[in-house]
């Protein structure tokens, strides 16, 4: 595996990690949205991380000839949306309430996506730091050639 290939494994995972970023943002803007273009509250989305190209003909060929396989780095393949139920709470005001008073909130849990933050976060500077050691190995290998 050359230097290049380990820092474009780490970049796909630096995008993938990016997006879910994003995902966790659009979710906390709208943990308080009760009424969407749909006419229901907010709806939690979740990113689906996977492997790329996993089974290739390059990975079966390399497994074949007992060579190392590394894979090829990670996608995000679809924004999919939480079905877990919206939450009820009495808030007779509101002007989404219905006839006994509790309007149907998103089922945004805000520590859950705080929490999914940080794990976004860290994935982010661990595919830093991988970029950096792999950058610093092949400064070192250049160093043996002076």
């Amino acid at each position: 595996m050359s230097f290049f290939k380990s820092m474009s494994i780490s970049a796909s995972g630096m995008t993938a990690e990016r997006l879910r970023m994003d995902v966790i943002s659009r979710n906390i803007a709208n943990a308080n949205t009760t009424r969407t273009a749909a006419g229901t509250p907010y709806r939690r989305q979740m990113a689906v991380v996977n492997q790329v190209n996993a089974g290739s003909f390059e990975d079966m060929l390399s497994q074949a000839t007992g060579s190392i396989v590394t894979g090829s780095g990670v996608e995000v393949s679809n924004i999919v949306e939480d079905q877990s139920p919206f939450k009820m709470v009495y808030n007779p005001g509101h002007p989404d309430a219905d006839e006994d008073g509790y309007v149907e909130m998103p089922n945004v849990d805000t520590v859950t996506e705080m929490i999914n933050m940080i794990s976004a976060t860290r994935a982010y500077e661990a595919n830093v730091t991988s970029i950096n050691s792999a950058k610093t190995m092949a400064m070192k290998a250049l160093d043996i050639g002076r």
